[in-house]
């Protein structure tokens, strides 16, 4: 009788994700109502908004990755990465491109550098940390001008963004600090897989696989938009928002917030996108709250992107734990610097 509790913990967790799975389609059925529509948004921002922002980056980030840009960055800029971030010059290529892109370019290179043997396990946990970011495309594009309709507001944002990304890379440079991280293609598992130089006589076939590889990594990332619009959409309809809003209502009137960013940061922490859009939707005298929070959503990213890059690293031995770490540290570092700049610079303090 006594051993009957364990035993049911035991076959609850043995059981959890098909229970959940199941969960997850009882929910598609009954809200189905509403869940069509999400699912149709869903695929519409993925084809209006993520495809022509991100494709053509994955295109030439899969070309430039045949070419010998990367050794060239190394051998220019290790003088800089090495002390700074403790990674050879060769990741610069990873930290520019992430950067330049958005997510979830940066980790998506870190990777290919494990995968042909570039840099070593540690140097690309590290390049997780804080090479995967937001692009100036979304950042000051789609937040600052369409959503706050101000081209200031997308600049700070964007700069805040780019000082906590270099924080998180200087913190990160003591991870594994002690591990040996020689690199040698004689003890590592990717040693073989070095890619094929890009010339005049292959270029058709370079640009066909650069191509195939990346309407991959697009067509997956449309696969999280739409799940996760789909599961914010029953998350609304159940009426599970509202529970966590009542819930949490108390502590934000306590730090004196207005309780209607709650659900704003609850679908952000989600879905980046739609979670911005609903806080730069909240009208409020104080709007550099509402910068800030958003300042914090785009460091962190969301669950939809930290899965994404999680079903990239699985196809490594690279851990997941420092993409973790440093996305929580990037939007913490990226709300406080957004925060000292609202305070010093006072052309960057939008309250009424």
């Amino acid at each position: 009788m006594v051993a009957k509790p364990s035993i049911y913990v035991i076959k609850l967790k043995r059981n959890f994700l098909p229970l959940l799975f199941l969960g997850f389609t009882f929910c598609l059925l009954i809200f189905s109502k509403s869940n069509l529509p999400a699912v149709k948004s869903g695929l519409s921002l993925w084809a209006n908004s993520v495809i022509p922002s991100l494709f053509p980056f994955f295109v030439a980030t899969e070309l430039l990755m045949h070419t010998n840009i990367v050794s060239l960055l190394g051998n220019l800029l290790n003088c800089y990465m090495k002390p700074i971030f403790n990674i050879r010059g060769e990741g610069s290529f990873a930290f520019i491109m992430g950067i330049i892109s958005g997510y979830p370019v940066g980790a998506k290179i870190a990777c290919n550098f494990r995968q042909n043997n570039i840099c070593s396990k540690e140097e690309c946990e590290r390049l997780l940390s804080f090479t995967n970011n937001s692009g100036p495309l979304f950042i000051i594009g789609t937040v600052g001008i369409l959503m706050f309709g101000s081209t200031t507001i997308g600049i700070l944002l964007f700069v805040t963004h780019l000082l906590a990304c270099l924080t998180v890379g200087f913190i990160f440079r003591y991870w594994k600090r002690n591990t040996n991280t020689y690199l040698s293609s004689t003890n590592s598992i990717f040693s073989n897989k070095s890619q094929k130089p890009a010339s005049f006589s292959n270029l058709g076939e370079i640009l066909a696989q650069s191509i195939t590889t990346s309407i991959s990594t697009i067509l997956l990332i449309g696969g999280f938009v739409v799940i996760f619009s789909s599961i914010i959409s029953i998350l609304k309809a159940s009426g599970l928002f509202n529970f966590f809003t009542a819930l949490l209502s108390p502590c934000f009137n306590f730090l004196n917030i207005d309780t209607s960013f709650i659900q704003g940061i609850l679908t952000g922490l989600l879905e980046i996108t739609n979670g911005i859009n609903n806080i730069c939707a909240i009208h409020c005298k104080k709007i550099s709250l509402n910068i800030i929070l958003t300042a914090f959503l785009l460091g962190f990213g969301g669950i939809s992107i930290l899965l994404q890059v999680w079903s990239i690293t699985a196809k490594t031995d690279l851990s997941i734990k420092p993409y973790v770490y440093g996305k929580l540290l990037h939007g913490i570092f990226a709300s406080f610097y957004t925060y000292l700049f609202m305070q010093v610079f006072p052309f960057f303090n939008f309250d009424l």
